[in-house]
């Protein structure tokens, strides 16, 4: 069911303020609330029903979806949606933003042109991060077969080579913004199925989470990935409310892989400046049984996978 306006306490109506005098055009605020309302009604207008799994009814005069759907897909109240593409003077948390860039189906180029809108940070990674250099890719690229990805501490998935696309689930066909260890590992059916020893893993995850977490506790990012993972899993709830923390560490890791069978790993960070900041992931093969499979898998078309 939707939130009404005045359960959400991330948004502030402010009074208008009038013009200064001798100023007869409309502010820059005034210009970005009413382009932000008339880029939501375009891209509400744009989408059928059955694309968000609505019924789509014998009543719809307008079209495209109602402005209750998108708050009910959202999970924000009605009339705070409404005040919004009525260009009010009310702001927003990128919390909300995500939710509904995702309500409306916006592609990456939309969700950025959302955010700028709004004057709000993205929190979602972007898959073309500028720490990621044509360097950095190429030795990716070289360490095949062997799975290696760049990550951030908040387990983004930044860049990654063929067999690691191909390790834990079909990573091309997840969208950029849901390329993130800690949502995979909690809402991602296929990649939870491939890890062995699911529950352990996932409590290790979040305790290194948590302790990564206390460097950007006011950072829209990470609130907003918590915000998520704590919305959509009971898992990671009943996980985090126990308080964890465990430090960073290399592994011997298994995983069941659906096309090549078990897979056994030692897994190895290698940190690309502070500790706290990017790394090269790999996950080098702990017997030949595994450096076989991890060639299979990495020869497999992509029609295979």
């Amino acid at each position: 069911m939707a939130t009404m306006a005045s359960e959400l306490p991330e948004v502030r109506v402010v009074p208008g303020v009038p013009p200064a005098p001798g100023h007869d055009g409309p502010s820059e605020p005034d210009v970005r609330r009413h382009e932000l309302a008339d880029f939501l009604r375009s891209r509400r207008e744009r989408i059928t029903p059955e694309q968000v799994g609505l019924p789509r009814g014998r009543r719809r005069r307008t079209p495209g979806l109602r402005r209750e759907e998108v708050a009910q897909l959202s999970a924000v109240g009605v009339t705070w949606y409404t005040w919004l593409e009525q260009a009010r003077d009310i702001q927003v948390s990128p919390q909300v933003l995500d939710a509904l860039a995702r309500a409306l189906l916006l592609d990456r180029s939309e969700r950025g042109h959302l955010f700028s809108l709004a004057g709000a940070v993205d929190p979602s990674p972007n898959a073309d991060c500028p720490s990621v250099t044509p360097g950095l890719r190429e030795m990716l690229r070289q360490l095949d077969p062997i799975p290696a990805c760049i990550q951030n501490s908040r387990y983004d998935i930044l860049a990654y080579n063929r067999t690691y696309g191909r390790l834990l689930c079909d990573l091309d066909a997840v969208a950029p913004e849901d390329r993130n260890c800690m949502i995979l590992a909690y809402t991602n059916a296929e990649w939870r199925s491939s890890v062995v020893d699911l529950p352990e893993v996932n409590r290790l995850m979040a305790a290194k989470f948590r302790r990564a977490m206390v460097e950007h506790l006011a950072e829209p990012a990470w609130k907003a990935l918590l915000g998520r993972l704590e919305e959509s899993s009971a898992e990671f709830r009943e996980i985090w409310a126990r308080h964890e923390v465990v430090g960073a560490g290399s592994r011997t890791k298994v995983f069941r892989n659906a096309h090549v069978g078990l897979l056994r790993v030692e897994h190895t960070d290698l940190w690309l400046g502070p500790s706290s900041g990017p790394r090269m992931v790999t996950y080098a093969p702990a017997d030949e049984e595994t450096r076989q499979r991890l060639d299979r898998l990495q020869a497999l078309e992509p029609a295979d996978v």
